[in-house]
């Protein structure tokens, strides 16, 4: 198997301070969690971005700051991957408009889903103008599953010529919704991946642990995080995203899979 690329979901776009407390919202407290994640582990940042007051944004200059902190904090740059997912809502040119700082890599959602009690809306004509926006600024997509539906989406955007080989894919499962983090459906999203794929998975709540597991056993990466789940085990809230990410980097370890750097990251997804 292939070193463990291990992504650190740091912040995301719904939660706040209230609920997580240690969330990191502000581009210093996002600097230190991704210094803290990389030591323990971590070689990709998956990045959402706040406001001053806390909110998410989209703002060029929001995501900026916090690459520039990143950045400035870590010794081994991670791999910084935007979120052009953003809030639920968010409107699709603002989405796309953080591209346009060329990160090495960023989110590419396949469909539109229902997300607890609002619907993201993640329609063709979208997906296609995203397909160009990362184009456009060569940046390295990474397509990100919530259901079943989502791997035809894929396949019929390659049959189209929107997107080319090789493929990167997320599966986020367990997002009340969508496709539950049941270990039967991830088997499944494996079975029918496209050729050329690589894989990783996230696991929402107390489906976490489980699905990473069960990833590293299978040969694919994981991803954990705050934005996924703030608990470390029942009724015990997680202290950071370095704790999450050590306790993966451990198991990882006893299971026989060791840990890609930043730039082993790099070499295994083909970035540029």
């Amino acid at each position: 198997m292939e070193k463990l690329i291990i992504t650190a979901a740091i912040t995301g776009a719904e939660l706040n301070k209230k609920l997580c407390p240690v969330l990191p919202t502000t581009p210093e407290e996002q600097g230190l969690a991704s210094h803290e994640s990389v030591e323990a582990g971590a070689s990709i940042i998956h990045l959402h971005v706040r406001d001053d007051q806390g909110n998410p944004s989209q703002k060029l200059e929001h995501f900026q700051r916090s690459v520039d902190a990143i950045k400035k904090a870590c010794k081994k740059t991670p791999v910084i991957q935007f979120s052009t997912g953003g809030a639920v809502g968010e409107a699709m040119e603002k989405r796309i408009a953080s591209l346009a700082l060329k990160p090495e890599m960023a989110s590419f959602n396949l469909g539109t889903m229902n997300f607890g009690e609002e619907i993201f809306v993640n329609t063709f004509e979208d997906m296609r103008r995203l397909a160009e926006a990362f184009k456009k600024h060569q940046v390295v997509p990474e397509f990100e599953i919530y259901d079943a539906g989502h791997i035809d989406n894929l396949k019929k955007l390659i049959k189209e010529g929107w997107v080319q080989a090789p493929y990167h894919c997320q599966f986020v499962l367990g997002v009340p919704g969508a496709m539950s983090g049941d270990i039967s459906g991830l088997i499944y999203l494996v079975e029918h991946l496209p050729k050329d794929s690589t894989w990783g998975v996230a696991g929402i709540g107390r489906f976490e642990l489980p699905l990473a597991i069960h990833a590293m056993l299978m040969g694919g990466n994981v991803r954990v995080g705050l934005e996924d789940n703030i608990y470390y085990e029942k009724g015990k809230l997680a202290s950071s995203n370095a704790q999450l990410i050590s306790r993966i980097a451990r198991i990882a370890k006893e299971l026989g899979r060791d840990i890609a750097s930043p730039e082993e990251a790099r070499k295994q997804l083909n970035l540029p």
